[in-house]
């Protein structure tokens, strides 16, 4: 039996990894000069990288952590000592925590209203959650505006949505609001450092990853073929490539639901992977590099949100040992502003805001910026955003094969949606539904 497998992010690496080894001949083609999908690793320094995609992971996160064992490969805790910065509604400010300087009992009321529509929704099928149908067709701007009166708590949700999920709360749907922070282990698992979703990072790099896995599976996959058509006659299928025919008895397309419409199938799908409400994932990840982690020497964890960007939030990212990486994260609306400007208003603003926000420290010796709205080959990070209507519509189809084509990506997978377990867990599901076991 044959297979050929469309994407080489975590997805369908992991696909091909379990069909290799039940004896099947894999192929894995490409658009990227590069494998990793939406994991991506930049040499800030000789030897020492930054995640400009994916990057977290905690206990919960068992396959992930199973691969990372079986692949040699070690985590590092993610350092959160010392106190943070704020600035919301304000000037900066110095906290201990991570609790922002905002009123406490109207975050609180959120909190506990995110946590009621949280625990509400079915997990394994969002579309079949009591009151679908109205959660499907509310925006979580809608929402807060409905529900949540308090000015704290309106100036604080697009921060929080935009850390979780990357998505300005207009874009998104209450329904996958809720779906997408159930999935991740609730909201406390997913914004917890210590203990939670963000505890800890790929030593080197969650790229290393997807890269151990390629380096076994060898020449069988193939870069630089980003594919047009997937063709079905009979118990053949034909994936067309810039750079040729394929053939297999199956296809695992492993993309993002924007990517993988962009394929014309044969025959055509019966419902679409995505909609026009259907957005890009809003993230842009700034790396700030400096000689060490000269922040600790002021007692500062390196941890800041902000609601006047373009960081809405900074996170120390720092090797053991090595440079100091602040990481920002643009999110959200502000991502989209931010993704508009030319380079150099773009440096200009991230360096006035860091000025702002760590007077204390010298203006960093690196500056990265990855864009993953304008990626051409993702059409955003985290996730796919869902918008109104897209669970109900697209949603009962999200893992039915059409035929030979079966489905993998982090979008496709009720458990971890928009995670890198998410991602191993939809390339383990895809490549046992061809193998039946």
């Amino acid at each position: 039996m044959s297979v050929v497998v469309v994407g080489a992010g975590l997805a369908g690496l992991t696909a091909a990894t379990e069909l290799a080894a039940r004896g099947i001949e894999v192929t894995v083609l490409e658009a990227r000069d590069r494998v990793g999908g939406r994991t991506h690793g930049i040499e800030v320094a000789p030897g020492q990288w930054a995640d400009a995609g994916a990057a977290y992971l905690g206990a919960r996160h068992t396959e992930l952590k199973s691969l990372i064992a079986r692949l040699g490969l070690a985590t590092v805790p993610t350092t959160m000592e010392g106190r943070s910065r704020f600035s919301v509604g304000g000037g900066p400010q110095t906290v201990d925590g991570r609790f922002p300087p905002l009123n406490a009992i109207a975050l609180g009321g959120l909190f506990e209203q995110l946590d009621e529509v949280t625990k509400a929704v079915r997990q394994d099928a969002p579309w079949l959650t009591a009151d679908a149908e109205r959660l499907d067709r509310l925006t979580a701007a809608e929402w807060i505006e409905r529900q949540v009166p308090h000015p704290d708590a309106r100036l604080f949700f697009p921060l929080f949505l935009g850390e979780m999920m990357a998505a300005d709360p207009a874009d998104v749907s209450v329904l996958h609001m809720a779906f997408y922070l159930c999935s991740g282990g609730g909201i406390r698992y997913l914004n917890a450092f210590q203990g939670g979703a963000q505890e800890e990072r790929v030593d080197g790099g969650a790229h290393r990853l997807s890269e151990l896995l390629a380096a076994k599976l060898g020449d069988r996959v193939l870069l630089g073929h980003p594919v047009r058509a997937v063709e079905q006659t009979g118990d053949r299928l034909r994936v067309h490539s810039d750079r040729g025919v394929h053939e297999g008895e199956a296809v695992v397309v492993a993309l993002p639901p924007l990517l993988a419409d962009t394929i014309e199938y044969r025959p055509g799908l019966p419902v679409p992977r995505s909609s026009q409400a259907t957005g890009r994932g809003c993230a842009v990840k700034v790396q700030l590099v400096y000689p060490e982690p000269l922040w600790r020497e002021h007692g500062l964890s390196g941890w800041s949100v902000s609601s006047d960007g373009p960081l809405l939030s900074t996170v120390d990212d720092s090797p053991p040992g090595g440079v100091g990486i602040l990481t920002g994260f643009v999110t959200g609306s502000e991502a989209r502003s931010f993704a508009a400007l030319d380079g150099p208003s773009a440096r200009q603003a991230v360096l006035d805001q860091t000025r702002r926000l760590f007077p204390q420290l010298p203006d960093p010796i690196g500056y990265h910026v990855t864009d993953w709205i304008s990626d051409e080959y993702s059409r955003g990070c985290y996730a796919a955003l869902f918008g109104p209507g897209d669970w109900l519509t697209a949603g009962p189809h999200l893992t039915t094969p059409h035929g030979g084509v079966h489905w993998a990506g982090t979008e496709t997978s009720t458990e971890f949606f928009g995670l890198m377990e998410g991602a191993i867990r939809s390339g383990r599901r895809a490549a046992e539904e061809i193998t039946g076991s």
